[in-house]
């Protein structure tokens, strides 16, 4: 909890006022007992005085007033405190995982970085306001009481000296052992996360495969994982409560006990008595909520430490410079020099992978199922780094002459337009996502991206044209709507590079013809990458790559490639209708 004060510092006035409040409020506390017995050993035992009975009543009265003001003072600042903090963890959380890599962002999960960012932000938002609320007094009430006591009698207040050592010992064990199980919970919570997000993106597949039944098994295993963790944690917690009842009463016992003593033979009063009494039942209270508070801070300091990992998290990807970097005339628009990659847990995905692409080249991209061809035009925008140990100091991935590492991210993402193997369109209207690269794009620049990516004719048809409205994720669009929506946003800006990983796998072959008809003709200087499966949508590009295994098979136009490369003729000759089965290799050409 410590590392995260920082998000209080706008706000450390309330920080101040707000404990100071709830002292106040506890001094005066302090001081009923006393009116108390003074009422009983003054007003009734000595002086029989009716009126001394109700003037301190009325104290008491005024007391009590005074305490509820302060208290909603620093129930206010309180407030505003752990809210205002509560938002500024929310907005860091959310502007640091933005600066991670995907290599980060693959070891966080996407479930347990949702959990972090609600869940866990939430109870460090409560563990502030209840800190500032109830941090001071409860410590405050318990040595005041003790002072107080030993004020009144000093050979009794050893009882409360031992009750106070008992309960806080009590109070420590449970927290040694409660945090690492806090832990484990916000884990277990993380699991269903994941299972309910998987569940519901996917609820058509599982009804299409009749799966409800043992999906339901599967999030109800890990909710019951997460109710035995839960009932563990709480078995242990739920020992405080009694534990400091019993403690109190016994000790409350005592003082009667041995105060009766002391009254029969002279040496105290019974005011006294009721004083010592009302303190031990101050300290009772006192203790309770210091119980329950450490309950929430041993929650809190879970949720904090989950927290503190994300922020402390270094991105592996990080700009050298945010100038401006000038690039090299007439070098190749894109060339990778023995290129490899692994992903931090598997094997090599990418192995000396050599190629260069001059501009307003068309490539094509093609191989088996997992040969690393996402991948390879993943290192272009920098989402992930080549593997240092395996790519020589020389090599790596080039634009424009320069290393992508020398680049800020601003200028090479800026000059890029891509479409990822997941078509992910944003909640809100046509016109706002198309307008996602290029905020500044007016409706002609938006319609011809439309007509080019073969998306107008159903857009036009909307009811509000592109100010339709998109649901989340788009669903109210069919797969191949949502992949043409894709390719008008990547194209709105004119990219000088535009990157299509699978982008027509949901489109038909008429569709799909005219498309790449399209950008051919209206795509000017831009280089097009097309990652694909269909050697037909690749036939007539300017440079095809053939991977196999994470190795470059081949490179070069269709018909070379037929006749020397066996991957890709392979590839070619599978995907040709039974009915040219007798001239597969006319028909592939």
């Amino acid at each position: 909890m410590l590392k995260l004060r920082r998000f209080l510092k706008d706000y450390k006035k309330e920080c101040i006022i707000g404990p100071l409040c709830k002292l106040f409020e506890a001094v005066l506390e302090l001081f009923v007992p006393l009116v108390m017995a003074n009422i009983i050993d003054v007003g009734i035992n000595r002086l029989h005085d009716a009126g001394y009975v109700l003037r301190m009543g009325l104290l008491l009265v005024l007391l009590a007033a005074t305490g509820l003001t302060s208290a909603l003072f620093c129930q206010y600042f309180a407030s505003k405190a752990s809210q205002g903090a509560g938002t500024k963890i929310r907005r860091a959380l959310f502007e640091h995982i933005n600066t991670l890599s995907h290599t980060e962002l693959d070891r966080l999960t996407t479930p347990s970085l949702i959990t972090r960012i609600t869940n866990d932000a939430n109870r460090v938002q409560q563990n502030i306001a209840m800190i500032i609320r109830l941090l001071t007094r409860a410590p405050f009430i318990v040595i005041g009481s003790l002072i107080m006591a030993m004020t009144i009698n000093l050979r009794l207040s050893l009882i409360f000296f031992g009750a106070a050592l008992l309960i806080g010992v009590t109070l420590y064990l449970v927290m040694t052992r409660t945090i690492p199980m806090f832990s484990a919970i916000q884990k277990r919570l993380d699991k269903i996360g994941l299972l309910t997000r998987e569940n519901l993106s996917g609820n058509r597949v599982i009804r299409a495969f009749s799966r409800q039944k043992q999906e339901c098994d599967r999030v109800g295993d890990a909710a019951e994982e997460l109710s035995r963790a839960s009932i563990r944690a709480s078995r242990i917690s739920a020992l405080l409560n009694p534990v400091t009842y019993a403690v109190t009463n016994i000790a409350i016992i005592l003082i009667v006990w041995f105060g009766a003593v002391n009254v029969n033979i002279g040496d105290m009063s019974t005011g006294d008595i009721v004083a010592l009494v009302s303190y031990m039942t101050q300290i009772l209270l006192a203790m309770i909520v210091v119980a329950n508070l450490v309950l929430l801070m041993t929650q809190g300091s879970a949720s904090a430490a989950r927290i503190n990992e994300v922020l402390e998290t270094e991105p592996s990807i990080k700009e050298k410079t945010k100038e401006f970097v000038p690039t090299i005339k007439d070098s190749p628009k894109i060339e990778f020099k023995n290129v490899s990659f692994k992903y931090s847990d598997g094997d090599d995905v990418l192995s000396d992978i050599s190629f260069s692409v001059k501009r307003g080249q068309t490539v094509g991209i093609i191989g088996t199922t997992g040969c690393g061809k996402s991948t390879l035009v993943n290192l272009i925008p920098r989402f992930y780094d080549v593997d240092p140990a395996h790519t020589p100091t020389d090599g790596g991935v080039f634009i424009d002459g320069v290393n992508v590492k020398e680049y800020p991210f601003v200028q090479l993402r800026r000059q890029i337009g891509m479409v990822p193997q997941k078509s992910v369109l944003f909640s809100g209207t046509v016109r706002d996502n198309l307008r996602l690269r290029s905020r500044d794009a007016d409706d002609d620049e938006l319609i011809k991206a439309l007509k080019i990516a073969q998306a107008y004719d159903f857009v036009s048809k909307l009811p509000k044209g592109l100010d339709s409205k998109v649901e989340q994720g788009g669903r109210n669009f069919s797969g191949g709507q949502r992949q043409r929506l894709c390719i008008a946003r990547a194209l709105v800006g004119d990219p000088a590079l535009l990157i299509l990983d699978d982008s027509f796998s949901a489109l038909d072959f008429a569709t799909d013809a005219a498309l790449r008809r399209a950008l051919s003709e209206n795509k000017g200087d831009s280089t097009v990458m097309i990652v694909t499966q269909r050697c037909s949508t690749i036939k007539n590009a300017d440079l095809i790559l053939v991977l196999h295994d994470g190795e470059l098979a081949g490179a070069g136009k269709h018909d070379d490639l037929f006749e020397t490369c066996g991957v890709y003729r392979e590839i070619c000759l599978s995907q040709q209708s039974d009915s040219n089965a007798g001239d597969k290799k006319e028909a592939a050409k």
